[in-house]
């Protein structure tokens, strides 16, 4: 089977994730610029997820432009992923309305953690399918970033049992870490 399927639910999937949580965002009471200061840290937090569901689109879009054939392995690999992603707009919302909570903030971090740990479940499904020596299989088999990523999503949670806002800035560090595009895959298929 073809990736077309499996791209566009996944696409689906994330379109809903990201309307979902912009419907979260209420509407500010008054018509001045103070009306918006009480809605600003989950505004904020949205454009946060927002992002990160754009890097993991992102690098879901290139990751399977590598790709050649889908297996149930992979099927059910990239559902784990969109599972932990469905999730966003919970920890999101949570941690808008709580940023100075402790769980609020390690659950988010917990979020990301697993999101990233499925991801990099995907590569090694699809390099065990399509062979080390295939373009996803040289691609991908450096992937210090995210295993890294994952290392400072720990990082982050544990900061965040000391101090809240400690883990929101690893995540958001680790967050424009990957606002530069992984271009592995991009130079492996030229």
């Amino acid at each position: 089977m073809t990736t077309n399927r499996l791209e566009a639910f996944s696409d689906g999937v994330l379109a809903i994730i990201i309307t979902i949580m912009v419907l979260d965002l209420k509407v500010p009471i008054g018509d001045d610029l103070m009306s918006l200061k009480p809605y600003l840290p989950k505004f904020l937090n949205y454009l946060f997820s927002f992002i990160y569901v754009g890097i993991y689109w992102n690098n879901h879009h290139h990751l399977f432009q590598a790709i050649e054939k889908v297996n149930g392995g992979i099927l059910w690999s990239n559902l784990h992923l969109l599972f932990w992603l469905s999730l966003l707009p919970v920890s999101t919302g949570w941690m808008g309305e709580n940023f100075h909570s402790r769980f609020p903030v390690i659950f988010y971090g917990f979020v990301l953690l697993m999101s990233s740990l499925a991801f990099m479940l995907i590569e090694k499904t699809a390099i065990k399918q399509e062979g080390k020596e295939s373009i996803i299989g040289k691609s991908v088999s450096q992937n210090l970033k995210e295993k890294g990523s994952s290392i400072g999503y720990i990082l982050g949670i544990v900061l965040a049992f000391i101090q809240p806002e400690f883990g929101i800035v690893v995540y958001g560090i680790i967050a424009l870490i990957w606002l530069i595009p992984d271009r592995r895959i991009e130079k492996s298929m030229k």
